[in-house]
């Protein structure tokens, strides 16, 4: 099931496609659905590939295919719909400079030793075209232990949100409910190993009662 927004959203696009052969820009389509920021754009066409409707094309900023649309059943209830395969249709998101998300920033997170984490209230301005579907935040990384995955002290990490790591990805983790820390995640016996990138400093251990994913690196932002 769609929600009214999503439904919105996806109807919108299709039929101003249909109009003038190319799709809105995140601005239009913030104003045709009267949402306050482009960041509830960003959502909904997150929310509509995670369901299937869309399909975000590879390597190319913000194109899109429509895999299927919305249609109201003639013998269901009112407000009922069913799903319809719809013809395949390039919708190619202007990448316009001004299409940018803003992520929620919870301060510093340390690349090194633990520290607190996930404290702020302050947003950070994200070009869409960096981030895939999910939920996202930012943290600035303190420290210099993963320079050898090109992550360097100051530079902010976009995490998207997730419970779930697999081994070899790099993750926010939460050490005993209280420090969180940037690392390559591993499993070792029945122990969970966190790797720095960077030679100086030694992987750290422990109990899987003891880490709690919070997240999983999807990019980085550097500002010169």
């Amino acid at each position: 099931m769609l929600t009214r927004k999503q439904h919105e959203l996806l109807c919108y696009i299709n039929d101003h496609l249909s109009k003038t052969g190319v799709s809105p820009s995140f601005e239009e389509m913030k104003e045709a659905l009267e949402l306050k920021s482009k960041s509830g754009v960003h959502r909904l066409i997150s929310a509509l590939e995670e369901r299937g409707f869309i399909r975000r094309l590879p390597n190319r900023a913000r194109a899109l295919d429509i895999l299927k649309m919305p249609e109201r059943s003639a013998g269901a209830g009112a407000g009922a719909t069913t799903i319809q395969p719809a013809p395949r249709q390039r919708v190619e998101i202007p990448a316009a400079a001004n299409d940018i998300v803003e992520l929620p920033l919870h301060g510093k997170i340390a690349a090194g030793t633990p520290i607190e984490a996930l404290q702020g209230t302050e947003s950070l301005p994200v070009p869409a075209a960096l981030l895939g579907p999910g939920e996202h935040y930012a943290l600035e990384v303190s420290g210099d232990s993963m320079v050898e995955e090109g992550i360097l002290d100051g530079d902010y990490a976009l995490i998207r949100k997730t419970d779930i790591a697999r081994d070899g990805e790099i993750v926010v983790a939460l050490i005993d409910n209280a420090e969180a820390t940037l690392k390559t995640f591993r499993r070792e016996g029945s122990m969970v190993r966190l790797d720095p990138a960077n030679r100086l400093y030694d992987p750290q251990r422990y109990r899987p009662d003891q880490v709690v994913v919070q997240g999983r690196l999807a990019g980085l932002l550097r500002r010169y």
